[in-house]
């Protein structure tokens, strides 16, 4: 176990020196246990090029499946210490910005009380999915992703969206407005690559439309102030619509298409679930079933 703790750090670091250093170990002890798990198995994990090191490709096939045996030592010291009622530790989420960030908050309050002990940190980020890939965070609340047999998604809620003006806009007197006459407004919206942005993008090809925006931000918030203050107009979801609006503002149905999304929990598959993540789900999805009944 030793030896292929110290092979991942070189791998991290590609340096015998800095990997010593970050040990806090003896170069010659570093060399020494790369050069014996070399000799038992029988291949070069590194190719030596003067100062510079350089990881063959056994050593790729090796630093994969190391990766996945210590994810799942991880998740077996995870398991044992819920065994032993050990309420502690960290639960990292990530969140599309906006709604669902703000919708993640709303739950602290609740999780807090029944664990109290469990620190949490939560992220608001456009792109989770590569994030739980990699295993940095413990699950997502985003939009359905296309099929990954890595991931796990728990549907959460439809949400659908709406062109959103200032009441005394020139369209606020209209209840439905067609897709194709949205590329006549002026409109702020996230940036491209944003979740949201990449799904309304596909429906503007698919009606033959080009949407130039006057002003794109990852912050919902900031979008929807701006929107306020009467600088154009914004799409956004019947959530966030619901829990950011102060009566200042009107939400008009897009029809032809209809924009309509669903929002999941998503998990890795390997990732172990331990129960302070799994009553922090629960949590949310009774959070959203509660605010979808007062929208209805």
């Amino acid at each position: 176990m030793r030896q292929l703790e110290y092979f991942m750090a070189i791998c991290e670091e590609l340096h015998f020196t800095r990997t010593a250093e970050k040990l806090r170990i003896g170069q010659p002890t570093l060399s020494y246990q790369m050069k014996a798990l070399e000799d038992e198995l029988g291949v070069q994990v590194f190719d030596r090029l003067g100062k510079k090191i350089a990881i063959t490709e056994a050593g790729e096939i090796l630093l994969e499946h190391c990766k996945k045996m210590f994810a799942n030592l991880k998740c077996a010291t995870e398991q044992i210490e819920e065994l032993q009622m050990v309420k502690r530790g960290k639960l990292i989420i990530g969140a599309l910005s906006g709604d669902l960030s703000h919708i993640a908050s709303n739950v602290f309050l609740e999780f807090h009380a029944k664990y109290p002990h469990v620190q949490i940190q939560v992220f608001s980020l456009d792109d989770v999915i590569e994030k739980v890939k990699n295993n940095e965070i413990d699950f997502a609340l985003t939009l359905m992703s296309r099929t990954d047999e890595s991931l796990i998604n728990i549907p959460l809620y439809e949400d659908e969206f709406f062109l959103v003006v200032r009441t005394d806009h020139v369209w606020s007197a209209r209840d439905e407005i067609e897709f194709s006459e949205i590329q006549n407004i002026p409109l702020i919206l996230n940036p491209k690559g944003h979740c949201f942005r990449q799904l309304f993008d596909v429906e503007c090809i698919s009606a033959g439309i080009v949407i130039q925006p006057i002003i794109e931000s990852t912050d919902s918030k900031s979008i929807l102030n701006l929107v306020k203050e009467g600088i154009g107009a914004t799409i956004i979801s019947s959530t966030l619509f619901f829990l950011e609006n102060e009566g200042v503002l009107k939400a008009i149905k897009i029809k032809n298409p209809t924009i309509i999304r669903e929002v999941t929990i998503v998990h890795h598959k390997q990732k172990y679930i331990g129960s302070a993540a799994r009553g922090f789900i629960e949590i949310l999805i009774k959070c959203m079933k509660e605010n979808r009944a007062l929208m209805v």
